[in-house]
């Protein structure tokens, strides 16, 4: 019997959500399944994938000959069968029990998959029932803290003031003041749409500059910089350049070009790195 799972608005808010756990760790792998991805995996994964779904695990069958065409070395790929136990995220029509496919570290013992529960990052598949996982990482040991980081990340996605993708590095400026060390270097940032984004970094002598991040034409004093493995965090860690481009510091006196790179260093800084596996 086909049920019609929760679009993602209805799922989101019938769950509720916390704030994401703060101990991600460089993705491992345990019985062919994903533990503890870094933020950063999860938020590719989750923003690139059709829907995302949770799952318990009905039977898992090892596939052979051509079925296993293309099977890394030292994987076993397996035909799943899945209960569909909860939609997370996207639009879908999906019967009770779903099937996909999935390569796992081959052993000599064939490893209990059933009735464990499952974070599934998938696409449509080709038939009536079928999905397909959008990468090798994308079936996750399902627990409380990643679930919660997972409905986390699509919630702060679909937030009518969600912060954009970075595309580049727009104009940067920067105003010396009127005492010896003062100053403030403003960077403007590339997004998609088009939508503005920026870094303020004021500077006061003999004190650690400050930076923040603004969504809007108006820059706001008294912001801070966005907290670790949040999406703002996730946009500029994964999305900045490593170095500010020369093309964003044409125009500017040698001098302030070179204060507004080492503004834009304090910055990738104070964000910490982009850790992805």
């Amino acid at each position: 019997m086909k049920h019609r799972l929760l679009p993602l608005l209805a799922a989101l808010s019938a769950t509720g959500v916390g704030a994401p756990a703060i101990n991600a760790a460089s993705i491992r792998q345990y019985d062919g399944f994903t533990t503890n991805p870094a933020y950063a995996d999860m938020a590719d994964m989750a923003l690139s994938a059709p829907f995302s779904l949770a799952a318990t695990i009905l039977k898992a069958i090892p596939l052979k000959g051509d079925a296993a065409i293309g099977v890394p070395v030292g994987k076993t790929r397996f035909l799943f069968e899945a209960h569909a136990d909860a939609l997370i995220a996207g639009r879908a029509e999906l019967p009770e029990t779903i099937r996909y496919l999935a390569d796992l570290p081959a052993t000599k013992k064939m490893p209990k998959l059933k009735g464990q529960q499952v974070l599934l990052l998938a696409a449509p598949g080709a038939r009536p029932g079928e999905i397909r996982l959008i990468g090798p990482h994308a079936q996750i040991a399902r627990t409380s803290a990643d679930e919660t980081r997972l409905r986390a990340i699509l919630t702060a996605s679909v937030s009518p003031d969600a912060p954009p993708a970075i595309t580049g590095i727009g104009h940067a400026f920067h105003v010396a003041g009127t005492l010896p060390g003062e100053g403030e270097t403003q960077i403007f940032l590339k997004t998609p749409d088009n939508r503005p984004i920026s870094l303020s970094i004021l500077r006061r002598p003999g004190e650690t500059p400050r930076w923040a991040v603004a969504l809007s034409e108006l820059t706001d004093a008294s912001a801070a910089p966005p907290a670790p493995e949040t999406l703002l965090w996730y946009r500029l860690a994964c999305g900045l350049p490593r170095t500010l481009p020369g093309s964003a510091t044409d125009g500017l006196q040698p001098a302030d070009a070179t204060i507004a790179s080492e503004d834009y260093q304090t910055v990738l800084k104070g964000l910490g790195p982009c850790r992805r596996n």
